[in-house]
């Protein structure tokens, strides 16, 4: 999408999106447009997961809204060459949410919609887990969990260092906080003043074995954020115009790292998925995925 900062170059972002057809060279999308694009990206979620028979479907719904925010609001990139140096980069640490990177993506034009329900299977470029080696616009592989806030450190610094103006953005699980190296990276950032990068935790509650306050208590998170000399930014992880507003806070933030909480629902939008954590990593049934599409019809 193209981006409000003039200083890339003119072709960047240029989005071919499928049934997103005001994303196509046209300008950024409304409100309503956006909420049509999100139950689109929900459909696909949960067609291609069911299709694999396994995959992610809680965390995939949680994250809709930030990532197509992120992709058709926000980041300027081009999808007609992902490897543009001058990109702003999504690095995606909740690495078993990739169906909803990879529906983001293919409307985004890089790579064909149909493709999407290749997902899982063998020699398909999307596989469980993002690879970048084998998928167009996918900036990170991932698999292990905790790796992509030093990751995306990295990519910062490397930016800083080739005089680059891009911005880094790094979607973390509220469950991989539990991890020590998110810590870690949250220290090394401060430590840099690494205000290029900004962090997105999907806030939703629960993780594979359950509720975060019975598996290991996150609480108080933003305050332990702001303990770590981080930009702390609170929102409704499923509301566009907060998400915007949040994004382009942190940009403007000078001096430190920002990140947002985005409180949202697992399993959005799927009403026998919500709020249910043995929807973290199990795949609906045909029926099931029949009733889900009823109810984002």
């Amino acid at each position: 999408m193209p981006s409000s900062d003039t200083s890339k170059s003119a072709s960047a972002g240029i989005v071919k999106a499928g049934a997103f057809s005001s994303a196509d060279k046209s300008g950024s999308p409304s409100l309503e447009e956006m909420k049509e694009l999100a139950r689109h990206l929900r459909r696909h979620i949960v067609t291609i997961i069911g299709k694999a028979g396994s995959g992610h479907p809680g965390g995939s719904l949680s994250a809709v809204e930030i990532l197509s925010t992120l992709y058709f609001k926000v980041m300027c990139h081009n999808p007609a060459e992902p490897r543009w140096p001058d990109r702003d980069r999504f690095i995606l640490s909740k690495g078993h949410a990739a169906p909803a990177l990879y529906a983001v993506l293919a409307e985004c034009g890089y790579f064909p919609i149909a493709e999407l329900e290749t997902l899982r299977k063998i020699d398909s470029r999307l596989q469980g887990h993002a690879d970048r080696n084998a998928t167009p616009g996918v900036e990170m592989s991932a698999g292990s969990l905790g790796q992509g806030l030093s990751f995306g450190i990295g990519v910062a610094l490397a930016g800083r260092l080739s005089a680059k103006d891009y911005h880094v953005y790094v979607m973390l699980g509220d469950g991989e906080c539990d991890e020590g190296q998110v810590w870690e990276a949250a220290m090394a950032a401060a430590h840099y003043k690494l205000d290029s990068i900004t962090a997105i935790v999907d806030n939703n509650g629960l993780q594979i074995d359950g509720c975060n306050c019975d598996v290991m208590n996150l609480e108080p998170l933003p305050e332990k954020w702001r303990a770590f000399d981080w930009h702390v930014i609170e929102t409704d992880g499923h509301d566009f115009t907060q998400l915007l507003n949040a994004f382009t806070a942190a940009k403007k933030i000078k001096g430190q790292p920002s990140v947002i909480i985005a409180h949202t629902i697992k399993g959005k939008g799927v009403s026998f998925m919500e709020n249910n954590v043995d929807f973290h990593g199990k795949a609906p049934t045909a029926a099931e995925v029949e009733k889900a599409l009823k109810e984002l019809a």
